[in-house]
């Protein structure tokens, strides 16, 4: 018998009974639609981490500015929190470094005529686009000469050139931060918006930031700190100093390091000094990206792989049910083989078609699990607001697995039925 024969004869006899033979594919079915939608979120995850490092730059150390808690009577600790002298001291390593950039955040109102809305203001340098490989849509970042001359110029993200400009050119135009007035030199191309938390590091939104050289916010937009507030004086002589200008510290530092095998002795030698300077208080933080994506993928790992023997088990519960429908099927029709055989079709014949009848209802299981993927997706992606991303590999796993999952469960029930013999075939009733 042709091979066209044999599937349309496994279409025929599966029709003959629709309800038992879609509820047999329901395992097949779901299976399917559960591998991809679990490959879909594991991709989705590994996407996102990769985004999160590539804003974060793979060969940044990042060093973060954290409060400490003390009690009230405590005398609190001389550290002088994270500033521009941590910057010198990290210099003394500069052979394995490619840059320094210091980062000083602040929230503030940005207004441009009668458009308001509320900003990341950020205080930095000139290495700030190389760093954390941003690129300009139009102008230019702000050079060493503003930095020097406390210019007021400004660099904006892509979010606010939107809102402030809508489809107007920004450059040259003045926006008012706080109270000062700053020139637009430049756009920041739009980044991917990754929010998220983790007990590592956090994500903004980079497109609503604002970047004024470090020197005009720590010389023109004066921020006092509170005796109460301020680091290594004793509690007890608070009351005794008046409000300070703070024009050294800084929320951020990032270091970025010539070579990946250098992170680790880098990241080592920074915390020695951290050490010293802060007199052992751990008023920072330290973030190596690449550690973070390693730790991510692993856990990811470890997740795909539960979520994988998850649906492999939806998988085998459809293999079972295959099998239980086939093993039905050979007993009702064990008359029907008796005649085949005495007709002369031989024991290959009757394997032959057991097998397409087990593979034809794996094939359009699998075909219509592709779809239910599709569905599972958007519906984990809408409710779990989860991101899933669905791949051609996941879907040709899936449905490679169907296939060979109904040849697997096809062929005893198959072996079965080839193996009676025609005789007590014909006489079974």
């Amino acid at each position: 018998m042709k091979k066209i024969d044999l599937f349309k004869i496994g279409i025929d006899e599966l029709s003959a009974n629709k309800l038992r033979t879609f509820l047999t594919m329901m395992g097949i079915i779901f299976g399917v639609g559960s591998v991809i939608s679990m490959m879909s979120i594991g991709e989705g995850a590994k996407r996102e981490t990769l985004e999160q490092i590539e804003l974060l730059g793979s060969n940044n150390i990042i060093i973060k500015s954290v409060e400490v808690e003390t009690e009230e009577d405590e005398i609190t600790s001389f550290s002088p929190g994270l500033n521009l002298d941590d910057l010198s001291a990290i210099k003394v390593i500069s052979p394995f470094l490619h840059s320094l950039t210091p980062q000083r955040n602040s929230k503030d109102k940005v207004m441009f005529r009668s458009n308001i809305l509320e900003a990341n203001i950020i205080g930095t340098t000139t290495n700030y686009p190389n760093t954390f490989n941003s690129k300009l849509s139009s102008g230019h970042f702000f050079s060493s000469q503003h930095m020097k001359s406390y210019a007021n110029v400004c660099v904006i993200g892509s979010d606010i050139s939107k809102k402030l400009f809508k489809y107007g050119d920004p450059i040259n135009e003045k926006i008012k931060i706080g109270n000062l007035w700053f020139t637009i030199i430049g756009v920041i191309s739009a980044k991917k918006n990754i929010t998220g938390n983790s007990s590592t590091t956090s994500f903004r939104n980079f497109n609503q930031d604002v970047y004024i050289p470090l020197s005009t916010m720590s010389y023109k937009m004066d921020i006092y700190i509170e005796p109460a507030k301020r680091k290594g004086i004793s509690w007890r002589d608070r009351g005794k100093i008046a409000n300070a200008i703070d024009r050294k510290s800084i929320d951020q530092l990032t270091v970025k390091v010539d070579g990946d095998d250098k992170m680790v002795e880098v990241a080592n030698i920074i915390k020695r000094i951290l050490a010293r300077k802060h007199y052992k208080v751990e008023d920072y933080r330290i973030i190596i990206p690449e550690e973070i994506m390693a730790q991510k993928q692993k856990t990811q790992k470890i997740f795909n792989i539960v979520m994988g023997a998850i649906a492999g088990i939806s998988l085998l519960v459809g293999g079972i049910g295959i099998m239980n429908i086939m093993l039905a099927n050979i007993m009702e029709r064990t008359r029907e083989i008796g005649i085949r055989r005495a007709v002369g079709a031989t024991r290959q014949n009757i394997l032959n078609q057991f097998i397409f009848e087990a593979l034809t209802i794996s094939f359009i299981g699998g075909v219509l699990g592709i779809f239910t993927g599709y569905i599972l997706t958007s519906v984990i992606s809408g409710y779990a607001e989860w991101r899933t991303i669905i791949t051609p590999s996941s879907i040709i796993l899936a449905f490679s697995v169907s296939v060979m999952v109904g040849f697997i469960f096809g062929s005893y029930p198959a072996k079965k039925a080839a193996e009676k013999d025609p005789i007590d075939a014909l006489r079974y009733e």
